[in-house]
């Protein structure tokens, strides 16, 4: 059994990416999505251990001395951070592993697993972001403007993803997700393990070789 794969998606609030790992977790086989810890308050259609696990700063600041998190980061005053030890029993069990973080996150995980696939999601114009995160209706205008300047410093990193998926159609961009999973799992990499079987019987030399 191979070894599964890491997948990263990092995006400007408002450009959908909570939305699109949902999509795509639900169409995907053997991919698992980490459930991040965070400070941040629970929203009110939120559940915790579903869209997060919810613990106080102090939980939060005791888990980072301990080396539980393989990335963390502080966004708009809260801190969010990815249990180390689930992602890699995860991917031991040869199963995919999809993170939803930001490009801080993104940026720690590329160092320490470098053979992870980082996919960046961009909207498709700042006015569309814009009106995104006024029909949410979860932010007042100081901190909507306040999170399209974040935006832009955000998406300026976009040169150290592996993939970019603009979320102008929700079914394209969700397509253009699967088709990256897809593709990364016909890699080599994966199918000379998955396929050792099919393979050392085609290379036998013998029509009689069973294919298991």
């Amino acid at each position: 059994m191979s070894r599964g794969t890491l997948f990263i998606i990092a995006a400007p609030s408002g450009a959908g990416k909570t939305s699109l790992v949902k999509a795509l977790a639900g169409r995907s086989h053997h991919l698992k999505v980490s459930v991040s810890h965070t400070t941040r308050p629970m929203r009110a259609t939120e559940v915790d251990g579903v869209n997060y696990h919810f613990i106080d700063v102090a939980h939060f600041e005791e888990m980072l001395e301990q080396g539980i998190f393989l990335e963390y980061a502080e966004v708009f005053g809260n801190y969010y951070g990815t249990s180390q030890a689930w992602v890699e029993d995860q991917l031991q069990k040869g199963e995919d592993v999809l993170l939803e973080i930001d490009w801080q996150g993104a940026q720690q995980v590329k160092r320490l697993m470098p053979d992870c696939v980082y996919i960046f999601i961009l909207p498709p114009s700042l006015q569309a972001l814009k009106n995104r995160l006024d029909s949410r209706g979860q932010d007042n205008p100081l901190i909507i403007e306040r999170r399209l300047a974040e935006a832009v410093n955000e998406i300026s990193h976009y040169p150290e993803s592996d993939y970019l998926v603009v979320n102008d159609d929700f079914d394209q961009a969700l397509g253009d997700l699967l088709a990256i999973v897809r593709s990364t799992r016909l890699a080599i990499t994966h199918q000379q393990d998955s396929q050792q079987a099919l393979l050392m019987s085609l290379m036998s030399g013998s029509v009689n070789a069973p294919a298991q």
